[in-house]
């Protein structure tokens, strides 16, 4: 038993998260209310470490009207332990797990058990089919998930993610080392491409926002 999962995200019309500097300001505002009422109806919210450190996000509703108990249950799948104690997924506007491996430092786990849940799954990567079972066993029953773009093939190449839910911004930023939506070891073959099934499409504001279903989502390493 795992949570339903939504992977949500904004991407360039050439399928860039962000530029190679780290630049990811895609979202028209439109599509940022749309993301936040998503929030809004979700149990948890999931991002990987490289997103934290980067982006040093909040995690809650704040685009929309919204109150404190609106804030969904934060998660980072941080394998070595290297959320930062001052990162503000930490302050107590929502609840926050921190998911870690058996290799993250057991002083700085003791630390961020003071702030925040911490779960342990996996020898030396965060075990994604164990941490969905832990959440579900939590009370967790819808997720979403915003990346980043290695965590996303991460969970999808799992078979851990139900939907797909993308606004298309009419940019192009281009650039070799620019994150793209899904990253990671991807897939060698064509053949063996996640497929999925189109539910929806509409404009919203200058975006165009794509939504698929993920057709028999199952492990595929």
């Amino acid at each position: 038993m795992r949570p339903h999962v939504i992977l949500n995200a904004a991407m360039t019309l050439d399928g860039k998260i962000a530029t190679a500097s780290g630049s990811s300001e895609i979202s028209g505002s439109e599509d940022l209310e749309r993301v936040h009422g998503m929030r809004k109806e979700m149990d948890a919210i999931m991002v990987g470490i490289n997103t934290l450190l980067i982006d040093d996000p909040r995690l809650t509703v704040h685009k929309i009207p919204s109150t404190v108990k609106d804030n969904p249950t934060r998660i980072v799948v941080d394998s070595q332990g290297r959320t930062p104690l001052s990162s503000r997924i930490l302050n107590k506007d929502a609840p926050t797990i921190i998911a870690v491996s058996k290799i993250a430092p057991l002083e700085k786990v003791e630390k961020l058990k003071k702030k925040a849940e911490v779960i342990i799954c996996g020898e030396k990567r965060v075990d994604l089919v164990c941490l969905m079972e832990e959440l579900k066993l939590r009370g967790l029953d819808n997720l979403m998930l915003e990346g980043g773009s290695t965590l996303n093939f991460s969970m999808l190449s799992s078979g851990l993610v139900d939907e797909v839910r993308v606004a298309i911004a009419p940019m192009i930023a281009g650039g070799s080392q620019a994150k793209t939506l899904v990253d990671g070891e991807g897939f060698d073959l064509m053949k063996d491409a996640l497929k999925l099934k189109l539910n929806k499409s509409y404009l919203l504001g200058n975006d165009l926002v794509v939504e698929y279903s993920v057709k028999n989502p199952e492990k595929i390493f």
